[in-house]
């Protein structure tokens, strides 16, 4: 489905956040946020996910317009958020408990989607016994198993460990690649937009607005260690440390 950002803008009382926001990603594209902390990153994020409504402009997906919260556009943040006292496959089913599917339909998403993540192995564990990566791959699960159009992450792999990040990053890309879902990511990680993304888009500014955008044409598998991921790393560096002077 194709996300289209129309002349966003945004204030909290009065202090302009957002200016002239405008983005259009087409179905399936991983898009990259980055830019230096307030630059209103993570504000864009919320009206994205109809958390915020903007004080000006709109937000379309497939030309429905954004307004709350719905399981067609689903956000992931830094913490897992997850039900202590469930199990793996509990906390992934928990939001098709309130919709009209059966025992049968639920236990089936479920299983789908943990074998997605590779989490098969611990369907029955309590999420407390999980290391920090399993516990952000049930919350990516309980994301997925919702089949979204349009998948949030507000940096979701910053608190772990480099082998894990890389590992998450990997898959997610792979993922959503598999599903055709589109994905707007808010990263401070130049490494990560260039693993994950097919454009990166950089904001700076107070308001914050887009300066600059790349497209990352780059294969998969990306390697880190490839020239041309080092390539548009050193680009997409140098637009980020100009946009870090705006």
């Amino acid at each position: 489905m194709d996300l289209n950002i129309q002349s966003l803008g945004h204030y909290y009382s009065d202090l302009e956040i957002l200016r002239n926001i405008n983005l259009d990603v087409p179905a399936g594209q991983i898009v990259a946020v980055i830019g230096p902390s307030g630059c209103g990153k993570s504000t864009l994020l919320h009206i994205l996910a109809g958390v915020l409504q903007p004080t000006e402009g709109k937000v379309l997906l497939d030309g429905h317009q954004i307004e709350k919260p719905s399981p067609r556009w689903v956000m992931m943040f830094q913490a897992p958020h997850l039900f202590p006292w469930m199990t793996v496959a509990e906390n992934v089913g928990v939001g098709l408990t309130f919709g009209h599917w059966s025992k049968k339909e639920i236990v089936e998403r479920v299983t789908e989607v943990i074998n997605l993540v590779e989490l098969q192995e611990f369907v029955d564990n309590n999420v407390q016994d999980l290391s920090g990566g399993q516990q952000q791959r049930v919350a990516l699960a309980r994301s997925l198993v919702m089949e979204p159009e349009l998948l949030l992450l507000d940096e979701p792999f910053s608190a772990l460990d480099a082998f894990t990040r890389a590992s998450l990053q990997h898959d997610v890309r792979s993922i959503a690649r598999r599903l055709g879902f589109n994905i707007v990511i808010v990263t401070h990680d130049i490494d990560e937009a260039v693993i994950m993304a097919d454009r990166a888009v950089i904001m700076a500014g107070s308001p914050g607005n887009i300066v600059h955008e790349l497209d990352v044409a780059l294969p998969d598998p990306r390697d880190r260690h490839d020239p041309e991921v080092q390539k548009f790393r050193g680009l997409l560096m140098g637009a980020f440390q100009e946009a870090a002077n705006v």
